[in-house]
């Protein structure tokens, strides 16, 4: 089973403060020149760097083996939806499950033995996707985002959580973990003995500690009009939200592949921490969004809410710029906003 293809473009007019991206004409004709087919067996070199405009099912036979180093994969959820002139359409959940297992199955042999996985899904599917996970990977842990959009229920609770089974190939992976701490503000502060701080660090603006990354993540916003990174496409994943995935599961110059690339967030924030990438997209749409995406990244490596090599809770990055004292951690890195 397998989406529906269509070619329609939005050509919607946005307000000045609107900064969602958009294409002319003369874009998408620039950007569908970069985009490329693959129809033999191709080396690796022929596709870093490349959005494959493809149905991945057709290319899946002709990627390289035992090339990637993170697969994030983040498919159609089984819901009724339409992409751009693109329908997937639901599925009983069996057939859901079969159909994650017809390109996953796949994928595994792509993957390095020291490669990781995540595979996003909503909750009423994650059991299916785990079972498919279980078959082929080591199951690691289940993460949970509040996805802060979406209206409220009258006869249920509202629906704001979406779930990304982590997993690897074998017993040996990256996971970097001071790389994707959190930087909460505290309002119950201990200080040692001494009257010394304990763990935590004093600004302009209150006081901040760096925390251990969980599997419940609250500090992801959604990609909405006022953001630049923010797309037409109806799913797209947040910078930030890559940024974890990618920063904990793959080191500098690691390859990174995404089989439904969307709008381009997973090759974007690839690009922007200096990692090698590829990923394979059907809507030639979208595909010229990552182009477009990509081209901007050669200006700017900002990533929202990621700020001096720490992520901070969400509505808590105004005060990055006003620390007083400087804390313990690096402070390289990506500057944003959020």
């Amino acid at each position: 089973m397998k989406p529906t293809v269509g070619t329609k473009q939005s050509e919607r007019r946005h307000a000045p403060q609107n900064r969602t991206l958009a294409l002319t004409q003369r874009e998408t004709e620039e950007y569908r020149s970069r985009l490329i087919r693959i129809n033999q067996p191709a080396a690796l070199k022929d596709v870093l760097a490349r959005t494959i405009c493809q149905d991945i099912f057709e290319v899946l036979p002709f990627l390289p083996s035992a090339s990637v180093d993170l697969l994030f994969a983040d498919p159609p959820y089984n819901l009724d939806k339409t992409f751009n002139g693109s329908s997937f359409k639901k599925l009983d959940l069996d057939d859901y499950e079969c159909w994650v297992e017809s390109w996953l199955g796949q994928m595994v042999r792509l993957l390095k033995p020291t490669a990781s996985v995540y595979v996003c899904c909503d909750w009423r599917s994650s059991a299916a996707v785990h079972r498919v996970c279980s078959k082929h990977l080591i199951v690691r842990n289940r993460i949970t985002w509040e996805r802060d959009k979406g209206r409220g229920a009258e006869s249920n609770w509202k629906n704001c959580a979406e779930d990304i089974w982590f997993c690897t190939k074998g017993h040996s992976y990256t996971f970097n973990v001071e790389s994707v701490k959190l930087k909460r503000r505290i309002l119950a502060p201990y200080s040692d003995p001494d009257g010394s701080p304990r763990g935590w660090v004093q600004g302009q603006q209150g006081k901040f500690r760096l925390t251990y990354p969980s599997n419940m993540w609250t500090d992801v916003t959604v990609p909405f009009w006022s953001m630049p990174e923010n797309t037409e496409h109806p799913t797209q994943k947040a910078e930030k939200l890559l940024a974890k995935v990618i920063l904990a599961s793959s080191q500098p110059k690691d390859v990174v592949f995404d089989p439904f690339l969307g709008s381009g967030t997973t090759s974007v924030v690839a690009k922007k921490l200096n990692r090698n990438f590829f990923g394979v997209e059907i809507d030639p749409h979208y595909c010229c969004l990552a182009e477009k995406r990509l081209a901007n990244a050669n200006v700017s490596q900002q990533i929202q809410g990621y700020v001096d090599n720490v992520f901070w809770e969400r509505n808590s990055i105004a005060a990055s710029r006003q620390q007083t004292i400087k804390p313990d951690w690096n402070i390289f890195g990506s500057s944003g906003e959020e």
